[in-house]
């Protein structure tokens, strides 16, 4: 039985080959960073206050104009046809019917017009929003914002803490690179995973990133492949080419992978919607803070002009209302929509995003907060090892 998203993740670890269950769990070097965004928030604390009226229940948030059903949203995850295929329109559309954003990543392996047109099926109004690498021929990316626009992408994320890519021993040491070379441990793990290699064979072909090119095929060189796995973009980007992003698109800008309040201050002069605070999963840089531990001093550097989302650890809706409590938005979730993906398709993804939604709405009556906007830094107990990251006080204002 599952009943949450740790669930999934054990079938998923039985469901899936080594090196893809290995390529959507792992974190960078010592996986350090991955368990502190998981430890941090399980230290952190709920107070409940009593005798609240707490009978409306009403966990939907208003963001750029849009209603979501619930603070949460499906953050973007590359490779997600590897975990199954069509990985990405299967997480859209669970996203679309939970009635949450789905962002869909740059290196997705559906095309983002499919993607789009398979999530509108599920709801009319579903909730996309577009993510962006900029690599180093700023010509991809063009043609990418410019497809997302015409497709109706509701939002930009440009994600920033990229510009290499960590260092990610599980993937090196399972060979996990483009063009994969097979090898006789790579062959016998597929054969102990008949369901997953069917499912694939099935198929027709591998997974590649078919949103790099404009073509119908999205036919783009192995190189060119190989160089977004490994996340080789383009390093001389800087705050002020938000304006050039700014001339390619006008609807919602948000800047993902911000842990310094100096950025949170940057990103809101240089024009930003929103941002993300992330680390990325702790996939990128071993030695960086959870995010949560972060979240309070970037929500103060913001200072209300713009909302504030968070992602990396959250497993558990009462994670997402400890987020709230500090100051954010809402709170997005990679892993635990793959894991649900990975073992039950679209209704196993849908699973885990209404558990998360269920568990937020239960911890919310529980702390006796009646609607999101009341959930404050009131409800927060930090141990003292990161009570100076948590500030005091009601930080909604």
């Amino acid at each position: 039985m599952k009943l949450n998203a740790n669930d999934h993740r054990r079938h998923a670890r039985r469901r899936l080959p080594r090196f893809v269950f290995d390529y959507v769990d792992g974190g960078a070097e010592n996986e350090d960073c991955l368990h502190r965004n998981v430890a941090d928030l399980a230290g952190l604390h709920l107070v409940p206050t009593a005798l609240r009226d707490t009978s409306h229940g009403d966990t939907g948030i208003t963001v750029f104009g849009q209603r979501w059903s619930a603070p949460l949203g499906v953050a973007p995850v590359g490779f997600s046809g590897l975990v199954r295929p069509h990985g990405d329109t299967l997480l859209a559309c669970a996203a679309a019917s939970a009635g949450v954003p789905h962002v869909l990543s740059t290196p997705s392996n559906d095309r983002l017009e499919a993607v789009r047109e398979a999530a509108l099926r599920r709801n009319p109004a579903a909730l996309q929003w577009m993510q962006l690498y900029v690599m180093g021929d700023r010509a991809i990316a063009e043609q990418l914002v410019r497809r997302a626009r015409e497709a109706g992408y509701g939002a930009l994320v440009l994600t920033v803490d990229a510009a290499v890519s960590g260092q990610r021993e599980r993937d090196v040491r399972n060979g996990f690179k483009l063009p994969f070379r097979f090898t006789p441990s790579t062959l016998l793990d597929l054969a102990l995973h008949p369901a997953w290699s069917l499912g694939m064979a099935l198929q027709g072909r591998s997974p590649s990133f078919v949103n790099l090119s404009e073509a119908d095929d999205g036919a783009t060189s192995p190189q060119l492949q190989a160089a977004l796995l490994s996340r080789t973009m383009d390093r001389t980007l800087v705050w002020e080419h938000l304006a050039w992003l700014r001339r390619l698109w006008d609807g919602p800008l948000v800047v993902k992978g911000l842990l310094h309040p100096d950025d949170a201050a940057l990103a809101v002069h240089h024009g930003a919607d929103a941002i993300v605070v992330s680390n990325h999963g702790g996939r990128q840089l071993d030695a960086a803070p959870s995010t949560i531990s972060v979240l309070p001093r970037m929500v103060d550097a913001v200072a209300n002009r713009i909302p504030v989302f968070v992602d990396g650890g959250f497993r558990r809706g009462s994670d997402v209302v400890k987020a709230l409590a500090a100051g954010a938005t809402a709170a997005f979730v990679g892993r635990a929509a793959v894991w649900g993906m990975a073992t039950g398709g679209e209704a196993g993804a849908r699973g885990v995003l209404a558990g998360l939604a269920d568990d937020i709405a239960r911890t919310m009556v529980l702390i006796g907060a009646d609607r999101v906007a009341d959930v404050s830094p009131r409800h927060l107990l930090t141990p003292l090892s990161t009570a100076q990251a948590i500030q005091t006080g009601d930080r909604r204002g």
